[in-house]
């Protein structure tokens, strides 16, 4: 009976250790970062508003109420408005704030990976394929034409 009980015991302590780890407890530095200040825009780590003040307390009793990350959040939009935290949802059309810069940057290599082949191209089709490469002599040729047509 008594191993019963501490096999239990052990099992709830494990478990319960597990789901604990399962969703870690929220702080407030870390959620200072993630939402901004009602009054001034910026994060609420870099605000001293009065407002980012009360927001603040809002955010410890949350945070003393046992409220994981999401709750918070969530209650933070419903007192503040969605405007509240910093990274739009990923949901409706605040979804294109997160494609639009994706798109722009894959458009962007797509436009250098297409300018760089097409100049490589162009610089093989340039180079004379039927001259035959300067000689010593050739060289000392034009360097002395250069000389009498520049008087030097």
């Amino acid at each position: 009976m008594k191993r019963l009980i501490s096999i239990v015991l052990v099992l709830t302590f494990v478990f319960g250790g597990v789901a604990s780890a399962a969703e870690p407890q929220a702080s407030l530095p870390q959620l200072e970062d993630e939402v901004m200040c009602p009054i001034c825009g910026t994060l609420l780590g870099l605000s001293r508003a009065p407002a980012a003040e009360r927001e603040r307390v809002f955010i410890r009793g949350l945070i003393k109420q046992g409220k994981n990350e999401d709750e918070i959040k969530d209650a933070l939009v419903a007192e503040y408005g969605p405007q509240v935290l910093a990274l739009p949802d990923d949901e409706g059309i605040n979804f294109f704030a997160y494609l639009v810069p994706v798109l722009a940057f894959i458009l962007a290599a797509l436009a250098v990976l297409y300018s760089v082949i097409r100049w490589r191209r162009n610089k093989r089709s340039e180079a004379p394929a039927d001259r035959p490469p300067p000689t010593p002599k050739s060289d000392n040729e034009l360097l002395d034409r250069d000389m009498e047509k520049y008087d030097l």
